[in-house]
């Protein structure tokens, strides 16, 4: 059935759902709950905790437009027991009137501690007309992933009709998984379960349901794995059918690049790299996750590979998400191939006119390294004979942009070699998973002399403590970051806040030479102030998070990241990775505007308490889920709409044995299931 074959549902409507991969009514009963709302009491507003999201009841005692650098409506409410500010930076003039003095309302949102005591932003409310008890919700209320112009109304009132149509059986929703599997698990039907999680009733398990621990969820976790894990191993048959340039030992410029360079490779380094090297050796694809800490030395592994490839008569591609990283990727690898006579190409979406006509003629005529941003991948750009591509940071790309660059190694049959880098650290549970089909190599060893670096977290009213500790350490000859951090994602905005701080600096470290680098930056001047930072003429840079991959000066010890409580853990990890390169002991200052909140608070704690980037990401697997650890949900990777890999990991240990029965026993619902949960991505989920 078609979106608009649903009251109220019109072409507009329709297009916005299917914008989020919703084509028809079946689609919406898979478009879960995100999370549960309890608005079925009401709380005293004495009672309210900050933290909390209640429903509370009251008289307005006052409202006013608070006129300001940004102008808000103040609303105070009182019910006897206490009194909440609701604020709204959204409004219209027909609210003021709305929330006038005298007026009840019942308001839901998140209690937040004010500096004027307790408040909500933007709550959702109600106003009251009548003398008596208006009705509260005798259940849990759904609330959904949404989109701009898709509110919480529309989509109960369409999943209220697809559920109508599915309880009268007027929808396909065929069973895939065998009757003894869901008896053996004691699980519910699929129609059983989708009923109970859109619509949970009155008597149901709350705390389940808000932990996802509910075997309706459960039963719909184990249904989605299952069709992961299926999807991989048709994508691993694919891949095994395919054929790639065989890449022998080789040519003495591997020797010659070893010997000139000033370090020996750790044991890690020598370990990964001839797994690497053998795989080349092969005409199978190579379909190789590189996976290192920050500073574990991934670069020059990958420039041994590209190596092997030159020397077998091969093309390299090399491409990073950032101009920033590709930039450095560039200096590095230039530095170490001219003297062996291999010049790399750039190509970046800011090389135009004349110059990119000349890289794009290099590359066609069989350039052998390319290095650059996305520009890699599209149309236009003709490899003679690509034989290894290289992805850094490959989370950050979209799954179709690597597909475009992995196909110009072929027609056919052919693909290309692939080595993907990442600095990242991935849970082992999640790289199982996520990487299915992949290859996983870990650099898990530092190179000698590197020094763990020391992270403190501090209040922002401590910042002038803080700024003194600049002075002493850039004092001493170090060098230190501070680093700008916003929850806009206007790169103006966030190029004004660094601004901002950069000239609150100057005053206070008049003495110091202070740089600013951000994203709406040239390049060519981001180059230029990172050249001058590097060569000790700029003392502490200012920064966004522009600088959290790709950026390694030795001398800078100190790294101060504001509004820390901001940002997730992996951003953090990378961050602090910019420090401790070099010999000196290096420290990380944590700064952040309290109150603190309980997942920020656990964020500090694990920052404090180790520097282990894998402990970390299982930390954050935990807090975030594996979406926001692999930023699929920019990225358009697989990603899980109902299975959570650190909270199901109980499911996972059947799942192979259950993908096993169903391909031996049942093997027409292999794919339906596949289509089900994975749909199209299943072809990008190998690349």
């Amino acid at each position: 059935m078609s979106l608009t074959d649903l009251q109220g549902v019109g072409p507009k409507l329709a297009a916005k759902m299917n914008a989020l991969g919703i084509s028809q009514v079946t689609d919406l009963l898979f478009h879960l709950p995100g999370r549960y709302e309890d608005r079925t009491r009401i709380h005293p507003i004495g009672s309210c905790r900050p933290g909390q999201r209640v429903l509370i009841e009251g008289r307005i005692e006052h409202s006013a437009i608070v006129r300001g650098r940004r102008s808000m409506l103040v609303v105070v409410l009182s019910d006897g027991t206490g009194r909440i500010t609701l604020r709204f930076f959204h409004f219209r003039v027909y609210q003021k009137q709305q929330l006038a003095a005298g007026t009840r309302l019942r308001c839901f949102g998140e209690v937040r501690a004010g500096f004027q005591g307790l408040e909500m932003v933007h709550p959702g409310y109600q106003r009251l007309t009548g003398q008596g008890h208006e009705p509260v919700a005798d259940r849990l209320t759904p609330v959904y992933p949404s989109a701009e112009g898709l509110g919480q109304k529309n989509w109960l009132r369409v999943t209220d009709q697809a559920l109508a149509l599915m309880r009268r059986g007027q929808l396909e929703l065929e069973e895939l998984l065998p009757e003894t599997l869901l008896g053996q698990l004691k699980m519910p039907s699929l129609t059983d379960a989708l009923d109970y999680i859109h619509r949970p009733p009155p008597d149901a398990d709350v705390a389940a349901l808000v932990l996802k621990d509910h075997p309706s969820q459960k039963r719909l976790a184990l249904e989605e794995l299952l069709a992961h894990n299926l999807s991989m191993q048709k994508l691993r048959r694919i891949q095994r059918a395919r054929i790639a340039p065989a890449m022998p030992v080789g040519a003495g410029v591997e020797n010659d690049f070893m010997q000139r360079l000033p370090f020996e490779l750790t044991g890690a380094q020598q370990r990964v790299a001839g797994e690497i090297l053998s795989d080349l050796k092969r005409t199978k694809p190579m379909l190789r996750l590189l996976h290192g800490d920050v500073g574990s030395g991934k670069t020059v592994i990958a420039a041994l590979a590209a190596l092997r490839a030159t020397g077998s008569g091969y093309q390299t591609a090399i491409t990073a998400p950032t101009e920033l990283l590709a930039e450095q990727h560039l200096r590095v690898f230039s530095d170490w191939f001219e003297p062996l006579g291999i010049h790399p190409v750039w190509l970046s979406g800011k090389v135009t006119g004349t110059k990119r006509s000349l890289a794009l003629q290099r590359i066609n005529d069989g350039a052998e390294v390319v290095i650059g941003t996305h520009a890699l991948m599209q149309k236009g750009v003709d490899f003679q004979r690509l034989g290894l591509v290289i992805v850094d940071e490959q989370h950050r790309f979209g799954v179709d942009q690597r597909m475009n660059l992995l196909q110009k190694g072929g027609t056919g049959d052919q693909q290309a070699h692939q080595l993907i880098m990442t600095a990242t650290p991935i849970p082992r549970t999640l790289a199982m998973t996520a990487y299915a089909g992949m290859d996983v190599s870990v650099i898990d060893e530092l190179p000698p002399g590197r020094k763990p670096v020391t992270t403190v977290v501090m209040s922002n009213e401590r910042r002038r403590e803080v700024i003194r500790r600049v002075a002493k350490a850039c004092a001493k000859g170090q060098q230190a970051y501070w680093v700008c951090t916003l929850i806009e994602e206007s790169g103006l905005i966030e190029a004004q806040a660094a601004e901002d701080v950069a000239g609150d600096l100057h005053k206070d470290l008049h003495d110091l030479n202070i740089g600013l680098i951000h994203g709406r930056l040239k390049p060519a001047e981001k180059q230029q102030i990172m050249d001058a930072f590097k060569a000790g003429d700029i003392h502490l840079l200012v920064a966004t998070t522009v600088i959290e991959v790709g950026v390694d000066v030795p001398n800078a010890s100190l790294m101060i990241i504001e509004n820390a409580e901001r940002l997730g853990l992996a951003q953090l990890h990378q961050l602090r990775g910019r420090v401790g390169r070099g010999s000196s002991q290096s420290s990380c200052v944590l700064m952040y505007n309290p109150p603190l909140g309980d997942l920020a608070r656990q964020r500090m704690e694990i920052m404090r308490e180790t520097a282990d980037g894998f402990r970390i990401a299982e930390k954050d697997l935990e807090l975030r889920g594996p979406g926001d650890v692999l930023g699929t949900r920019q990225t358009g990777m697989l990603l899980f709409r109902v299975a959570d890999l650190a909270r199901d990991a109980g499911l996972l240990k059947m799942i192979p044995a259950s993908a096993a029965t169903l391909m031996k026993q049942h093997p027409e619902q292999v794919d339906k299931l596949i289509r089900r949960w994975v749909g199209d991505a299943s072809r990008f989920a190998g690349v």
